[in-house]
């Protein structure tokens, strides 16, 4: 028995058999051209590439008919890579100029971009490593002649190590087939762990070399949430863990009682439960997991990977879609296009930026005078859409009362052309604002005299308060929603909006802390908005609080000097007793 240590990724247990996936081998060595054949060989790469483009929009658009929202991410991600004249342009023109084969030239290409990026202090960039590595595999393969072979079905579920797992692997496999995965490289936000998330399989990354260890059969434990993986282990862990997996089966199976309940404090206290989407379909896990609205649709996966601008007609029936799916009772939150920071639009003609977080992105980009009338588009569209429901549309990004002003002015204007045309809307939709930036959270009392409500975006909320890139491991240990400065502006943003008798709500990560949600619930929070697996451990956790027990926790906690000390606070004198 041996144990490897990596970083825990997807949590859970997993026992069982492994499958090691084969490298993603291709022959690289180089073979000089005469002048003759460069152009034929510079047709035969681009041929690949537009065969691996046509296959990765197709696994797309059925990762998106399934519901795989992070994996259509992800091969958009892969579609964009397709079309990078630094990555694929490079290959074209080092075949002309240095006068090599296809296979050569894309292999040292990709080395490079990869060397290159693991150099650099943005995990964005460490990340989209992986992404070479299946793209750059896939065009290898095709070039050779035909796709690397790796088994996709097995006579029993089966735990799938490797160096890496490729999305464009995992959109083939069936999931019960694989109760969890082992990976060579990756971090907590490598699409590797996305995946396994998404699945809802344990999973350990970052593992170094366990591929090249382990071999096809060997039994194994993973523990992902100590981030372990026990190799060939005896009676007695096996017999510990089976334990451990029966305990969390059960814990599990308890959530399912309050799938169909309202969310209701101890005492009585109604708050809402809603879910962040990003896609019409994903309106699907409202129903699945009893949840109370959509507190988040994220409108900007409508605009990227594309040559061109989705239009009104386009966008207003996806909209639409989402508004009808959810029914007339619940709420859809839509947020305007929210792009810039880590999420680039090739045909927006966005300039590159020393530190984008901090630049020209969301409705700063919307109000600029050459995006005006995108951003009225949009606005029509979502206009449309609230003659099927309760829709209410949200401002990302706002950090000064003029910029609110101005975006309410194109709401306006939006509301004009539509009554001149005839069509049909909410006249009262509610408007509200994404509280993400600390100068919003600091003008919240005057801010709230001009919104219907808030949402607190604390993703954002916490990276600009500590002055810490979220994608900059070296500062990582910054990320602190507990921190008394981050809890201080929540504080006082719930404390102005209630003042002029506006709810507010949070969409970020915190939303479903557990660590956090007695503290929010203290503060007078109105609704959580969260991913959907988060939602039924978040209301059975809720239903055993007391809400004026825990504005008592919140008076405590405001005086305290650290995050750590916060969360040492709550679980001895909270979540130990719930």
């Amino acid at each position: 028995m041996n144990e490897w240590v990596g970083i825990a990724a997807s949590s859970g247990y997993a026992l069982g058999t492994t499958y090691v996936l084969p490298s993603a081998l291709y022959d690289t060595s180089r073979r000089g051209l005469e002048a003759h054949e460069i152009l034929a060989e510079v047709g035969r790469f681009e041929a690949k590439v537009e065969q691996s483009i046509k296959d990765i929009e197709l696994l797309k658009s059925d990762a998106v008919a399934d519901n795989k929202v992070e994996q259509a991410a992800i091969f958009a991600t892969h579609l964009s890579l397709l079309r990078d004249p630094e990555f694929v342009g490079e290959v074209t023109q080092r075949i002309q100029d240095e006068a090599s084969n296809a296979e050569a030239i894309l292999h040292e290409v990709t080395e490079e971009l990869i060397t290159l990026f693991e150099a650099m202090d943005n995990e964005v960039l460490k990340e989209r490593c992986s992404d070479l590595r299946d793209v750059s595999a896939r065009i290898g393969s095709y070039l050779g002649g035909e796709e690397e072979r790796v088994q996709t079905e097995f006579p029993e579920p089966v735990i799938m190590i490797g160096v890496d797992l490729a999305p464009s692997l995992t959109a083939k496999l069936d999931a019960s087939q694989v109760i969890g995965f082992a990976i060579d490289i990756g971090g907590k936000t490598s699409h590797s762990a996305i995946i396994a998330r998404s699945l809802g399989i344990p999973a350990v990354v970052g593992l170094k070399e366990i591929s090249f260890s382990i071999q096809t059969g060997d039994f194994i434990i993973i523990d992902g949430y100590r981030g372990t993986v026990i190799v060939n282990p005896s009676l007695e862990v096996v017999e510990a863990y089976r334990s451990m997996k029966h305990d969390e089966d059960t814990r599990l199976a308890r959530f399912e009682k309050y799938r169909e309940l309202p969310t209701v404090t101890a005492d009585g206290i109604l708050v809402q439960l809603a879910i962040n989407i990003a896609h019409p379909k994903d309106t699907m896990a409202v129903k699945k997991v009893g949840a109370e609205g959509v507190g988040l649709y994220r409108t900007e996966f409508l605009f990227m990977d594309r040559k061109e601008m989705p239009s009104e007609e386009e966008q207003y029936y996806a909209y639409k879609a989402a508004v009808t799916a959810i029914g007339e009772h619940d709420s859809v939150i839509i947020r305007t296009l929210d792009v810039g920071g880590d999420k680039e639009i090739p045909y927006l003609q966005q300039s590159k930026e020393s530190n984008p977080f901090l630049g020209y992105r969301a409705i700063r980009m919307c109000l600029s005078s050459g995006n005006t009338e995108m951003f009225k588009m949009q606005l029509r569209a979502i206009l449309r859409a609230s003659a099927h429901g309760n829709v209410k549309i949200m401002y990302p990004m706002i950090a000064t009362l003029q910029e609110l002003r101005a975006a309410n002015q194109i709401l306006k204007e939006a509301k004009a052309e539509l009554n001149a045309l005839g069509e049909s809307y909410d006249d009262t939709v509610e408007v509200g604002i994404m509280i993400e930036v600390p100068a919003a959270a600091l003008i919240a009392d005057q801010l709230s005299k001009e919104v219907d409500f808030f949402s607190i975006g604390t993703n954002d909320l916490v990276q600009y308060t500590m002055a810490a890139d979220r994608m900059n491991e070296q500062v990582a240990y910054l990320t602190q929603p507990l921190h008394p400065a981050v809890l201080r502006l929540i504080d006082q943003v719930i404390r102005a909006a209630h003042a002029q008798n506006k709810w507010v709500g949070m969409c970020g990560e915190m939303a479903g802390h557990p660590v956090a949600i007695p503290i929010l619930i203290g503060m007078g929070l109105d609704e959580f908005s969260m991913s959907p697996a988060a939602l039924l451990p978040a209301r059975e956790l809720i239903s055993k609080l007391n809400r004026s027990e825990m504005v008592e926790l919140v008076r405590d906690v405001l005086q305290m000097e650290s995050a750590e000390e916060i969360e040492t606070y709550v679980k001895s004198n909270v979540l130990e007793f719930v």
